[in-house]
């Protein structure tokens, strides 16, 4: 096993390596930074690595971040609101009618589209945001430390910035879209989960399709209003017993509580 202060025992010689398919990879990937040939040997490999790495964090069409990556961020965002309290907002996007553009100007036309969108929210949120293709015409944007007065500012700000696109897909030929969008906050001084906060945002997502497309539907969540599944994470370690915040109905002469007379808290 190679650790971290072993050292190879010759110099690396890089014909030697079969280095062609991941050159070509970084080549035609969105990578910040391609390795210098003429660096040192392992300075060179180091930068192979460093771009694959990089490539495999990016949407290869859109250059944001992919799925993976993206969730990656949610559950890093998850354990700062459970541990500092700061609000943070999950935005799913979902651009409407996509299927009729691929099917009436061709998945040429459909990709220029996703690239403008992508262009576009890049430029409607902060550097610490993260903005990423989530698949298919969906996008994802999850914005720490956003107070809930701000998000929807945010969320309609990018809706509108996107109505007004006008997309070149041809000669002469542009066209507009509309988008749809999801947000919801996760729950503060929780450890939630990925799946329970991007199972909100696209129920909002979905309610916004619903109503009509081309608006925003935000699920503003009281700090202490959680799901089932969210409290089981926060209390679970608490439930081997009867809880101790279950008191007795008044005039209860036991001292267990009966199923008539105990009051549950929600």
């Amino acid at each position: 096993m190679l650790t971290p202060e072993a050292k190879p025992s010759a110099q690396i010689d890089v014909h030697q390596l079969r280095l062609r398919d991941a050159c070509a990879l970084l080549e035609h990937g969105s990578v910040t930074h391609l390795p210098d040939i003429d660096a040192a040997p392992l300075d060179y490999v180091q930068g192979l690595i460093d771009g694959l790495c990089e490539l495999s964090l990016k949407d290869p069409l859109t250059g944001l971040a992919n799925r993976r990556h993206f969730r990656t961020v949610l559950e890093r965002e998850i354990d700062v609101v459970a541990r500092s309290g700061e609000s943070a907002l999950l935005l799913m996007m979902d651009i409407d009618h996509f299927k009729k553009i691929n099917d009436t100007h061709g998945h040429t036309a459909g990709d220029l589209v996703l690239q403008a969108v992508a262009k576009c929210l890049n430029a409607c949120v902060r550097p610490k945001d993260t903005v990423a293709r989530y698949g298919g015409e969906e996008f994802a944007v999850v914005l720490p430390n956003c107070l809930q007065t701000v998000g929807p500012v945010v969320a309609e700000r990018i809706r509108e910035t996107i109505e007004s696109l006008s997309i070149a897909i041809a000669p002469q030929v542009q066209i507009h879209i509309t988008i749809s969008i999801g947000g919801a906050y996760a729950p503060e001084w929780v450890r939630s989960t990925a799946e329970l906060w991007t199972d909100r945002a696209d129920t909002e997502l979905y309610r916004a399709k619903a109503e009509g497309r081309n608006r925003v539907c935000m699920d503003h969540q009281p700090v202490l209003s959680v799901s089932a599944e969210e409290k089981n994470l926060l209390f679970g370690h608490l439930s081997l017993g009867e809880p101790a915040w279950i008191e007795n109905g008044p005039g209860d002469s036991s001292s267990g509580i009966s199923g008539s007379a105990a009051h549950s808290v929600n």
